[in-house]
């Protein structure tokens, strides 16, 4: 689909159960794509419970590279925006819900929050899984334990590879070598993520698209699925009293689960237990207020 700035996103569209059946988008997280297998895990249980799926991929995340001089980052909510009025433009009538996992998460729960209207003129219901509510303390974490270098390490990997491949482009904006040369998340931030989407650096970038500052503003159901042990952020900056305070919020927090795990069921028949609580809790959601919707026979 074709951006009002010039550029482009690419949809993967499920299968449609039923002419009336609500739609549920689906927003991946940093350096993922609609093939990701949480993606596929939550579109195969949207659509195992009467739900059409969805699926966004974030500018350059599809396969091709975008045209402009940018990418996506943890705030980025233009692009989730216009999803949602493409679903609801080709969907007239049905009821709209979307989840976000990790950054696509974050920028979801930013969206609703940042809007007069909590959200609620784009979905009905929300669902975010594992997301970075603060993302200063989230680099910072990543920078500090092991299984946080191993996750900086695969997308600062994918990272460069995307400048490398569009760098005559980036350069009229950033410094190319000084993004390809950075040896943490943070430092690649503040060298080509800030300067590429209009802010100063990367502690402007991290405060303002932190999603925690955004939560009050949430005015329709959402479930928050963290876990307190994910490497990407500390225990204790996981905005708890936030969370409970906004009656419109449902958290689900469990010890363990890492970062988009959550393993239940037994090793010879594992099971995702976030993809299936998600996709649960928005199509009872979402098809309670298709059944309202309905009319008397």
């Amino acid at each position: 689909m074709e951006t009002p700035d010039g550029d482009f996103l690419d949809f993967d569209w499920g299968p449609d159960p039923e002419r009336a059946a609500p739609v549920v988008a689906i927003f991946h997280g940093l350096e993922g794509s609609s093939r990701r297998r949480y993606v596929l895990s939550v579109a195969r249980a949207l659509l195992a419970r009467g739900v059409r799926p969805v699926a966004m991929n974030f500018r350059g995340c599809s396969g091709e590279p975008n045209r402009m001089a940018r990418f996506y980052h943890s705030g980025e909510t233009g692009d989730l925006t216009f999803a949602l009025e493409l679903v609801r433009r080709r969907h007239p009538g049905r009821p709209v819900g979307a989840v976000g996992f990790s950054l696509g998460g974050n920028a979801l729960l930013k969206l609703l929050g940042e809007r007069p209207d909590g959200g609620r003129g784009l979905v009905q219901a929300a669902a975010s899984i594992s997301i970075p509510f603060d993302l200063a303390r989230g680099s910072a974490q990543l920078e500090s334990t092991l299984m946080g270098h191993l996750y900086a390490r695969y997308f600062l990997r994918s990272l460069r590879a995307k400048v490398r491949a569009k760098a005559s482009l980036l350069s009229e904006v950033i410094d190319v070598e000084r993004a390809l040369a950075a040896p943490t998340l943070r430092e690649f931030d503040d060298a080509a993520t800030a300067p590429l989407h209009g802010f100063r650096d990367a502690a402007h970038y991290y405060v303002e698209c932190s999603s925690a500052r955004f939560l009050g503003g949430i005015g329709v159901p959402t479930v928050i699925l963290h876990s307190l042990d994910d490497p990407f952020l500390p225990a204790d900056a996981v905005p708890v009293d936030e969370i409970r305070t906004n009656p419109h919020l449902v958290p689900a927090f469990t010890e363990r689960g890492g970062h988009v795990g959550f393993l239940a069921g037994t090793p010879w028949r594992p099971t995702l237990w976030a993809e299936e609580e998600a996709a649960r809790f928005l199509s009872w959601e979402l098809m309670r207020r298709t059944t309202d919707a309905a009319p008397a026979s």
